[in-house]
Formats: C-alpha cells, structure tokens, sequence
C-alpha cells in the first residue's frame, strides 16, 4: 500500500505536511534516485533520499509523543549553530525512525515553555495562524507604563510586519521602574511580545512564556528540564486544533518517562551538601 510521500514524511517527524511539500518543490527528495514531485506516492520498497542522504520513514501509524519543556535564557532553537551555543533539541530523548518538531520557538533571551513533538499534523495545527492558539507570556517591562499606553496595546498598534495587539493585559505587581504582566495573544510572530512594548517605547527586562492553549508551564518543572504530556493534557492539546488524540492511555502507562522530569546538560545542579 503506497501513501503520499510528503504525508510519510511528516508522519516520521521530518516536520509538518506543508513543509514537507515545499522540500519536494526545492528538489531536496530523491525516490529510487529520481526527483520527487509533490504529488508522488510511495511504500516501504522504495529508496527515499534527503539532500543526497537515505532515510527511514515509518509507513505504518505510529505512537506519537509530545514533550513539555522549560527552556533557559540563552538557549537556542535551532539545532545547528556556528557559533556553539547550547541548543534545545542536544539532550532530548533519541528516537528511531522519527525525530523531534518544536512548536512555538522562543528567541535567546526568552524561557519557558515549549512543546516537542514527533506529530508533525499536530505541530502544523498548533503553529498555523488559523487556529488562534493563546500564548500566555510572563513579562517585566522597564518604563512608566500608563493606561494610555495599556489602551494602545489591547486596541492594536502598526509594526513593520502588520497590525498587532494583545488579546489582554494584567497588572500583576512589582516595586520601581520595573513591572510585571501577564499577557496573552493568539499569533506567533517573530518577537511579537518585545516589539509590542517597545512600539510604546517600554523596555522589556524579563520575558517567559507560561501558557501555550491549554497546556500551563508547571512550576515544579525546573528550567532545562522536561516531561512527556500525560493522557489529559494531551487530548487537550489535540482538541484544542479538532484533532483525535493520537497518545492513547496504554502507550501513555508504559512510557519510562511520565511521572518523572529529566534534566539535561543546561539545567542546574544542586551543589553537594557538606557534613558538619
């Protein structure tokens, strides 16, 4: 039985169906050492190639899994950098014939949550515009913020890439030149969160992401660290872009990983208590 070729792909974690196509217009596949056209189907006889290189694709319906991870400030999320800077995908579990998608990139100088996963239709879902997904973002800001400023920022301000605006703003506290809100908007542009502020000529200090849809950073999830989505969490997430829960509860009870978090190399350790 033979399927679309960018439907396999996204099926083996290689990234979302739209992505894969645009891949096969760039000619970057080969099929039995030929050009791979858009429309071209394939089984698990033929002899795919990515920029020269054979892969494995998993032909039949696979278990997928989706991580929550607590990314540090000055952690990168890309997973090559000619600078070397530590990146989010180096310690994250291996897999086999799959690989892992981020959803909701963070820039450097953000933490917070982020979403991994080997669904690549969920990955697309939740990252396209048309969803409408919430991001709840944490967020100091430096400057003399008035309810002027407050009214701009819900009604919608012109950047370079379009109007935006925050779906709403909340005053939760702080001492100085310094205060935090809590802010929730439903698009993801690059750096859209920072740019909104400093449109105001505000400064922001701090930034973290807390919420992505339904799923909310736990606070005992240290930075560096994450946890596979547990059963609930999961089918809210797939619900939240009318998508069927692909993680059933079985496969769910025999993960190694699901009532444990695991660190990685950018998380910190605890020093070593001395006797007295």
């Amino acid at each position: 039985m033979s399927e679309k070729l960018h439907k396999i792909l996204a099926r083996s974690g290689y990234g979302s169906r739209r992505e894969m196509e645009r891949w096969i217009e760039a000619g970057r596949l080969t099929i039995n050492g030929k050009p791979a056209k858009t429309a071209d189907r394939v089984s698990d006889n033929e002899k795919i190639a990515l920029d020269g290189k054979l892969i494995e694709l998993t032909f039949d319906e696979q278990q997928h899994r989706i991580l929550i991870y607590n990314k540090a400030e000055g952690v990168i999320c890309t997973r090559d950098d000619p600078d070397g800077r530590p990146d989010v995908f180096k310690d994250l579990p291996k897999l086999q014939g799959s690989r892992w998608i981020i959803v909701g990139r963070l820039d450097l100088n953000t933490s917070g949550l982020l979403f991994f996963t080997t669904d690549g239709d969920l990955a697309n879902a939740l990252m396209h515009p048309s969803s409408e997904i919430e991001r709840e973002y944490s967020v100091r800001v430096l400057g003399d913020v008035d309810g002027q400023v407050l009214q701009n920022l819900v009604s919608g301000v012109e950047l370079e890439d379009g109007v935006a605006k925050f779906d709403s703003i909340a005053d939760v506290g702080g001492t100085g030149a310094n205060h935090w809100y809590s802010v929730v908007l439903k698009e993801g542009r690059k750096r859209e969160v920072r740019r909104l502020w400093e449109s105001q000529g505000m400064k922001v200090s701090r930034l973290m992401r807390t919420r992505f849809g339904p799923v909310a950073l736990m606070r005992n999830l240290r930075k560096g660290t994450f946890r596979d989505l547990d059963y609930s969490e999961a089918d809210a997430l797939y619900s939240s872009v009318g998508m069927q829960n692909k993680i059933t509860k079985k496969a769910f009870s025999q993960s190694t990983n699901k009532k444990k978090t695991t660190r990685n190399s950018h998380s910190p350790r605890r020093r070593p208590t001395r006797k007295k």
